[in-house]
């Protein structure tokens, strides 16, 4: 009775505020079909803080930035440059619509299962092959990471309504087999808007910002540091930095894009 209520309750919603792809107008939904086959996910992984990108086969940091990096390696699904993605992004954090979340965590998805191709020799049916191509399954074992978003200061939390890594941290919770923590990494210092800043002034700005709450609850554990968009690097650093302090083993970014 309540999975039909919900239902209903869709329809109408549906019917009351119609959705239209954000790239192209047409109704439906925020993100067409046509429109979401014209973005190009990576089947490769880069060095996070390159400044030519530098292919890295096991998607570790390179050995050369590892020396003063703490982030571990960093998976991200498309360039920064795609015009669809930066309105799809523009769109989820400052026009909220929480709903985006789930497109864009499937770009993450199937990302990962670029990295890892189901083939012909592993004895696997069409339709478990066609749900992987799609980012419809679980695409590598996950199982020993915890995903954690980059969280928001409480003020801009207050004014966005939601934060949106956590809600990519969500979608992308139920095809990896990872659980999320929320509120374990916070943010303790309000800072300026990154995305104004150059890279220098970036690290300063962010420097300090972010606490790790209940450390008994990461001591050890994998992480994945979730976020929409990496730049410079500036704030998945911090927070590799904070939670490695606080005693984690690994932390690895996870984003729709790379700047």
């Amino acid at each position: 009775m309540q999975k039909l209520f919900f239902k209903v309750k869709k329809f109408v919603i549906d019917i009351l505020f119609p959705k239209f792809c954000l790239n192209c107008g047409k109704e439906g939904s925020y993100l067409c079909e046509d429109c979401f086959s014209l973005i190009d996910v990576s089947e490769r992984q880069y060095c996070p803080f390159c400044s030519i990108p530098k292919i890295v086969l096991d998607g570790r940091t390179c050995p050369s930035c590892r020396r003063s990096k703490k982030l571990n390696g960093l998976y991200s699904a498309v360039p920064y440059n795609n015009s669809i993605i930066k309105k799809l992004i523009y769109q989820f954090k400052y026009s909220h619509i929480k709903e985006l979340a789930k497109p864009l965590s499937s770009l993450i998805t199937i990302h990962l299962a670029n990295l890892n191709p189901v083939r012909d020799s592993e004895n696997v049916d069409k339709s478990k092959k066609e749900n992987i191509s799609n980012g419809a399954s679980k695409v590598k074992n996950f199982s020993g990471f915890v995903l954690m978003p980059i969280p928001l200061h409480k003020k801009k939390l207050k004014e966005r309504g939601f934060n949106q890594a956590e809600e990519i941290a969500k979608q992308l919770s139920k095809t990896l087999g990872a659980p999320v923590l929320s509120n374990i990494l916070v943010k303790i210092k309000q800072t300026l808007n990154q995305v104004d800043l150059k890279k220098e002034e970036r690290e300063k700005n962010i420097k300090g910002s972010f606490s790790c709450q209940k450390p008994d609850l990461i001591f050890g554990k994998k992480i994945l540091l979730v976020d929409d968009v990496f730049t410079t690097g500036s704030t998945m650093e911090e927070g590799a930095l904070t939670l490695k302090q606080a005693g984690a083993k690994q932390v690895w970014g996870i984003v729709v894009a790379r700047g």
